[in-house]
């Protein structure tokens, strides 16, 4: 597959992501009797399709999630303009903050029905300079290992050529959440 047809290809997926939250309630935060019962891969499914809210920092960053697999997340996001560093390139922060959201969506869609998750280190190394002449990039990421209250996971930014722009890891700290009978 060249890389327009793999643009393409991604776009299309993209446009029906899209266009399933923006049928869904939009979005915000889900309350708690909207998730009890479903495991996180079970969430992501929901938010994806439009069930759930989804995160709103994502829709102002410009990135959605694309996929969810048991232990794997994909993201794909839109350099902007509004992203620039002043060297011409795109902010590292932008780059970290799509690569940490895969990344902790790859651990969620490993969890069971109570349990979440939250950061507790986060690392990214850079590669290469990201520009406008990209159209997309995805972050695919993958959970290495889960071992008691923890999960590692690790993630790569790509661009539709296969150029490899980032890499992050994360380490997540696994607890569980009261339902919502346990919150009177």
């Amino acid at each position: 597959m060249t890389s327009d047809e793999r643009l393409d290809l991604w776009l299309s997926e993209e446009r029906e992501v899209v266009e399933l939250l923006n049928a869904g309630p939009g979005p915000g935060v889900a309350r708690p009797a909207q998730l009890a019962g479903k495991s996180g891969l079970q969430v992501m499914h929901a938010m994806m399709g439009g069930q759930l809210p989804y995160a709103e920092f994502a829709k102002y960053l410009t990135f959605y999630a694309i996929s969810a697999a048991p232990r794997s997340a994909v993201f794909q996001g839109t350099p902007r303009r509004e992203y620039l560093n002043p060297m011409g390139t795109i902010h590292g922060g932008w780059m970290t903050s799509i690569l940490d959201s895969a990344l902790g969506c790859a651990v969620l869609s490993s969890l069971p029905p109570g349990q979440v998750y939250t950061t507790a280190s986060l690392e990214t190394r850079y590669l290469k300079g990201l520009t406008l002449e990209v159209k997309r990039v995805r972050a695919e990421a993958v959970v290495t290992r889960i071992e008691g209250r923890s999960a590692l996971a690790e993630a790569n930014l790509v661009g539709p050529d296969g150029t490899l722009y980032a890499k992050a890891t994360t380490e997540c700290r696994l607890f569980d959440v009261r339902g919502p009978s346990a919150q009177h």
